[in-house]
């Protein structure tokens, strides 16, 4: 898979007539949170703050968090979630999850935030008709670490997912653990014989030891009012919290009432009833749509493919640990009642040879996919920085890659939310200008050749040129093969 070392950055398509035009936020690099328009111009930028992911509130306020755990101690550890306002003053703080002290250190509270939280008002965190955040009050809800043992899992320490419900004034006043649901995930034997052995352990810089992240819970968010609930089922209701580990290949709501997890997908994938859906590896961004919008009620989930789960050993994994391997990437939506896809993005929709070309739309980690209220989608293509909107048909209409880069040299992208011009009052909606694609067989850089021959001989042909068979099977050739 090679990649070129020249390519443009920023915006590169824009269509607006057909896109769902707003101010799209992300973490850009190690700069800070940036908000963009539609063409790609910085219009804000929250020099500091750490977007893990970033998220805009009605009125121009951002979420976010100030500082991470030294990463010889802990991963992925955000000391706080604040909200900080237009001007980067600090208006809320949570950070009293857990008092730790590392060595070097001065004792520190700390939020052990990751990869997620919602704010009451809204269950996803993104735009959607009459359900916006709150941003001077209410509950949030957070996605946080825990460390323990639990010898029923494995004989190793283990860093637990834990999610989190608190007040405005920081008041834990809900909490689940995913440890203590352990008989309820559905692994199989094998797989709790491999994660007994390891349970994925990350280990801490140079001071040995480590830690089992065990399921790596990368999205929280509450279910939300939905069809499936007023038509009776109770699994869905709007109080429940949807999650999804990218370890395990494991998609569940957990009953916010009784703490049972009560639906969920994976991580076995061969049953009859799901085997349609093919394995769900290492996903991200598992939500319910929510209601207003169109697909409400479906899960839409960035299925990264990539690596992940327990089990029996493999060619691709001798030890049974990550033992699922797919090189592309989809983006899924999901009757979560009858499990039929109803509508997805792959490669085969992006117009690539599948499979020999499927690795095109490819992020084996991070990611995500927003619905927007036009029937669009806002997709993250976290790993290569590349964020862009499809229509139902599937059309490229925006499209935009990072400039910014991270201290690893890379312009990894966690997640990106494009909200409403009227919820930064702080700017003057932007003039939307269209930004048309580029023919990329002729577009050079300056001093290249332009395309085509300055001398043409002909050659006398046996037959004409006929498309034939690659060196490996293309889905359309009759195997049987899905396209996706």
């Amino acid at each position: 898979m090679g990649h070129s070392t020249v390519y443009p950055t920023g915006a590169t398509v824009y269509n607006p007539a057909k896109a769902w035009s707003g101010y799209t936020v992300f973490q850009a690099g190690d700069e800070g949170v940036v908000l963009i328009d539609m063409s790609g111009k910085e219009v804000h930028l929250w020099q500091g703050l750490i977007g893990f992911p970033a998220k805009i509130l009605p009125g121009g306020y951002v979420l976010g968090s100030t500082g991470r755990r030294d990463p010889k101690f802990g991963i992925q550890d955000n000391v706080d979630l604040v909200q900080v306002d237009w001007d980067g003053n600090v208006v809320w703080k949570y950070n009293s999850y857990e008092q730790i002290e590392d060595p070097g250190y001065e004792p520190l509270w700390y939020a052990r935030q990751h990869h997620d939280y919602q704010r009451e008002g809204n269950p996803v965190g993104y735009y959607a008709p009459g359900l916006e955040p709150s941003a001077n009050s209410g509950k949030t809800l957070i996605l946080a670490h825990k460390n323990l043992h639990n010898h029923q899992i494995s004989d190793k320490q283990l860093l637990d997912d834990t999610i989190i419900e608190v007040d405005w004034e920081g008041k834990i006043i809900w909490e689940w653990a995913a440890s203590d649901h352990f008989d309820e995930l559905g692994f199989d034997e094998a797989a709790r014989n491999v994660l007994f052995r390891d349970p994925n352990t990350r280990s801490f810089g140079d001071l040995g030891g480590g830690v089992g992240d065990w399921l790596h819970i990368n999205s929280a968010s509450y279910v939300g009012p939905n069809k499936f609930y007023d038509l009776g089922d109770e699994r869905f209701h709007p109080d429940n919290i949807i999650w999804d580990a990218r370890e395990a290949n494991i998609i569940a709501i957990t009953d916010k009432r009784t703490g049972a997890i009560v639906w969920r997908l994976g991580p076995d994938y061969s049953s009859p009833e799901v085997k349609h859906i093919d394995w769900i590896i290492g996903q991200h961004h598992a939500h319910i749509i929510p209601k207003g919008l169109p697909g409400e009620g479906n899960l839409l989930v960035f299925d990264n493919g990539g690596w992940g789960g327990y089990g029996l050993p493999n060619p691709s994994s001798p030890f049974g640990q990550k033992n699922a391997l797919r090189d592309h990437s989809r983006v899924l939506e999901i009757n979560p009642v009858t499990l039929e896809i109803e509508w997805q993005y792959t490669s085969a929709e992006a117009g690539f040879s599948v499979p020999t070309d499927s690795y095109k739309f490819y992020s084996p980690y991070i990611s995500s996919a927003q619905r927007l209220p036009n029937g669009n989608t806002l997709i993250t293509e976290g790993s290569n920085g590349r964020l862009f909107e499809v229509t139902a048909e599937h059309e490229l209409v925006w499209e935009y890659i990072s400039p910014y880069t991270d201290r690893r040299n890379t312009n990894m992208v966690y997640r990106s939310y494009r909200v409403p011009y009227v919820w930064v009052p702080q700017l003057v909606k932007p003039e939307e200008a269209a930004i048309e694609p580029i023919d990329v067989s002729t577009f050079r850089v300056p001093g290249a050749a332009p395309k085509g021959s300055d001398s043409v001989v002909v050659v006398a042909t046996s037959l004409p040129f006929m498309e034939g068979a690659a060196c490996v099977a293309t889905a359309n050739e009759g195997s049987g093969r899905r396209t996706s």
